[in-house]
């Protein structure tokens, strides 16, 4: 009846494996050997197998993740509404710092089911913004060298005015030194 159901190859259920144990008393040991040939990691597996179903049917809970304790639910709408600048990313890395393990989802779902946007949008300038009206008061140095038509090469120290992007050639020399440099950087300063 056993091999009947069995389409390629045969696979016991819990059932057929306990009337084949009732059995086996009646075949002598040599006969049992030739009959169950198998490797030791199938009967592990098979214990592995019944240890696993014996913990399924003592313990009752629902499958899949826990849901999040109501205080940190409080707690990640509390940071949200307090600090308003904060996506949920940094939520999340806050509530890590205070030892509540958290991932980000769950901190952007609690958000999203509150009704609170878990990514608000920056209310400050943006880098363009910022950096306009800072680029006249910003000069840059630099150190280039330059080859002329002889192939000679000269060094030279330039200036350049990011509000108005123009270049101011400070000094050229032919053979530059550390002291040079050093002149000309506390020049600068």
């Amino acid at each position: 009846m056993v091999l009947r159901r069995q389409i390629a190859r045969v696979r016991y259920e819990p059932a057929d494996r306990i009337w084949l144990a009732a059995l086996s008393w009646l075949v002598s040991r040599e006969r049992r050997r030739k009959a169950f040939r198998g490797h030791p990691t199938a009967l592990l597996a098979w214990h592995r197998q019944l240890i696993a179903r014996k913990g399924r049917f003592t313990r009752h809970h629902r499958p899949g993740r826990p849901s999040t304790a109501p205080t940190v639910k409080q707690l990640v709408l509390r940071l949200a509404r307090e600090n308003s600048g904060w996506r949920h990313h940094r939520i999340q890395g806050e509530l890590a710092r205070l030892g509540y393990p958290i991932a980000p989802s769950t901190v952007w779902e609690i958000l999203h089911a509150a009704g609170t946007d878990p990514a608000p949008q920056h209310s400050g300038p943006t880098w363009r913004q910022f950096l306009n009206p800072q680029a006249h008061g910003i000069i840059a140095a630099d150190f280039l060298h330059l080859d002329t038509i002889s192939l000679k090469r000269l060094y030279a120290l330039i200036f350049i005015e990011h509000g108005t992007r123009r270049v101011h050639l400070a000094v050229v020399t032919a053979r530059p030194t550390a002291q040079w440099a050093t002149q000309l950087l506390n020049l600068d300063s």
